[in-house]
């Protein structure tokens, strides 16, 4: 039944068909595209905004050593760094795949 039907040339497709057919799919083809990087768009811009609220502050005292009473051996000094706000740390930069469309306005006379 298989190969009686493989071998039908009965039927036909015309090539209007086929356009219309290519057509549909590279607009879908298209659109999916579209989402998939508004998507991965917004997953990096999330990514972004978790490492900008990592606090990378620190600070460690120092340490000093002495062979006698009086008279020092060794001694490093302390450090301290404050990791203060950046631009776009507080999520208040958004990165946005879709501009919203400009209103239309109608055309001005020229003079």
């Amino acid at each position: 039944m298989l190969r009686k039907l493989y071998n039908d040339e009965a039927g036909a497709i015309l090539s209007a068909e086929l356009v219309l057919i290519g057509t549909i799919a590279v607009l879908g083809v298209l659109v999916g595209l579209v989402e998939l990087q508004c998507s991965i768009v917004d997953e990096l811009n999330d990514l972004g905004e978790a490492f900008g609220s990592l606090n990378q502050s620190y600070t460690f005292a120092g340490v000093q050593s002495e062979k006698e009473p009086g008279v020092i051996k060794g001694a490093i000094n302390g450090s301290i760094f404050v990791d203060n706000l950046d631009q776009c740390d507080g999520n208040e930069c958004q990165i946005v795949c879709v501009n919203t469309p400009l209103p239309e306005a109608p055309k001005q006379a020229t003079p």
